[in-house]
């Protein structure tokens, strides 16, 4: 499990035996079950998941009870409730597991004191966090510039193989379209 995070980190930097230790010594291991909440609005959120293996979306519901997701993690990828993570807001959205999870939590107070003992983790989670913004921006282009097709196809490029794990009215949530929509494009693919 530690081998998962260790080759995503050594992606953007490198690191000592010593400093890989000590990062692993302040993750913790969350195996959550599916359909289990580890956020929800109004808490106050210090901690970011990096996803071992499940899949879990970020989503919030607006004032008729309506579901809009955000954002789907699959393995390899981080997610939490990034805006109260950052700012130390209440949580505007829910994470919530799709399937059985494990995940690997940093809480906010000991990546302060990583980037003061070993700096080279400002530019690690830098990265991952320009990443992270330049991914939300495409999404918000496409969903101004592109027809429902095309960012179905622009999905499937971010989230292979997703499709055998998550319902088909979740990813027509993702996408803004209805699932009927959805399932009319997928027919045209193929």
């Amino acid at each position: 499990m530690h081998s998962a995070i260790l080759n995503h980190i050594s992606k953007d930097i490198t690191l000592t035996k010593e400093e890989q230790e000590e990062f692993l010594s302040i993750l913790s291991e969350i195996k959550a079950g599916k359909k289990e909440i580890l956020i929800k609005p109004g808490d106050s959120v210090k901690s970011e998941y990096y996803v071992v293996s499940g899949c879990l979306k970020a989503y919030y519901l607006d004032e008729n009870g309506d579901e809009h997701i955000i954002q789907f993690a699959v393995e390899d990828w981080w997610i939490s409730d990034f805006e109260a993570f950052f700012n130390q807001v209440p949580a505007q959205l829910f994470l919530e597991t799709i399937e059985e999870s494990v995940l690997l939590e940093i809480q906010k107070d000991s990546l302060e004191v990583l980037y003061q003992r070993i700096p080279i983790f400002e530019r690690f989670f830098r990265l991952k966090t320009t990443g992270a913004f330049v991914s939300l921006r495409s999404r918000i282009l496409s969903s101004l510039q592109l027809n429902s097709k095309q960012r179905y196809q622009e999905f499937c490029k971010s989230y292979p193989n997703i499709e055998k794990r998550v319902p088909n009215y979740q990813i027509a949530n993702y996408l803004g379209i209805q699932p009927e929509s959805l399932s009319r494009i997928r027919k045209e693919l193929l």
